[in-house]
C-alpha cells in the first residue's frame, strides 16, 4: 500500500505552488504538507496576512532608511 498519493502531491506542488522538480524532490513530506497548508493549526496565508506583513515590514525606497 502507498501512503502517498504521488499524482496529486506532484501536482500540487508543481502546478498549484509552481515549483520546479528539484524543488519538489528536495522538500521533505512535512515541509510539502506546510507550503499546502496542511500541518496542523496552519493556514495557508491569506490575502489578509498578506496585507498585515506588508504593513509590518513595508519595502524600503533605495537610499532611505527609518530613524
Amino acid at each position: 500500500m502507498n501512503r502517498f498519493d504521488w499524482p496529486a502531491l506532484m501536482r500540487a506542488g508543481m502546478q498549484g505552488l509552481r515549483l520546479t522538480p528539484d524543488a519538489f524532490w528536495s522538500l521533505t513530506p512535512a515541509e510539502l504538507r506546510l507550503m499546502l497548508g496542511q500541518a496542523s493549526g496552519l493556514a495557508p496565508l491569506n490575502r489578509d496576512g498578506l496585507e498585515a506583513l506588508i504593513a509590518a515590514y513595508p519595502d524600503l525606497k533605495e537610499g532611505v532608511q527609518d530613524a
